[in-house]
């Protein structure tokens, strides 16, 4: 270990770096936010959401979870690390989901899928296997492209940007310690 483990030097200057508990914290806390941003959209901007922007919020809540249990348990390093992971292959999966909403969003016209029932004629009618796998693949509801934040990203594409910060940040918990003490020496 050298002198500025659990430091970072930014324009000369000594920070320090939070330990995995409040990091896990952060993150839960960046979860809920992102949640509590959603539901104002369904429930005060009246956009309803699609089966993949379902989908998407529950592998936000799942990594939101994962990152309070660890919190919570406070493991050594090796649980940590797992917990780390766990999170992060949350936020791989919700990725895969936004991806696949952004690419629904950007096809021609022609060849977007047809709209299917809400979710809960899929829930009330067809066994949940065949509402799940509706739910997953998503279909014409989620082409559509109800908001824009500053006229640049749609909802999915914001997504796929908290999916990225928060991949970047259990990436970070789950290898600080070969960043902290550096380069194996041969």
């Amino acid at each position: 270990m050298n002198e500025y483990t659990n430091q970072a030097i930014i324009r000369g200057m000594k920070l320090p770096i939070p330990d995995n508990r409040i990091l896990s914290l952060a993150i839960f806390i960046f979860t809920m936010a992102t949640i509590g941003i959603v539901l104002y959209m369904q429930y005060v901007m009246f956009l309803p959401p699609c089966g993949l922007c379902i989908t998407q919020r529950i592998f936000i809540i799942l990594c939101g979870l994962t990152c309070l249990a660890g919190a919570i348990h406070n493991p050594g390093p090796k649980g940590q690390r797992i917990y780390a992971g766990a999170a992060g292959a949350m936020t791989i999966f919700g990725s895969y989901f936004a991806g696949r909403q952004i690419w629904l969003q950007h096809l021609p016209e022609d060849q977007i899928p047809a709209c299917g029932p809400g979710l809960n004629y899929l829930l009330q009618n067809f066994p949940l296997v065949d509402a799940l796998n509706f739910l997953l693949r998503g279909d014409g509801n989620c082409a559509e492209v109800q908001f824009r934040l500053l006229g640049l990203l749609t909802i999915p594409e914001m997504a796929m940007v908290a999916f990225v910060m928060l991949f970047a940040a259990c990436m970070f918990m789950l290898f600080r310690d070969q960043w902290e003490q550096g380069p194996a020496q041969g």
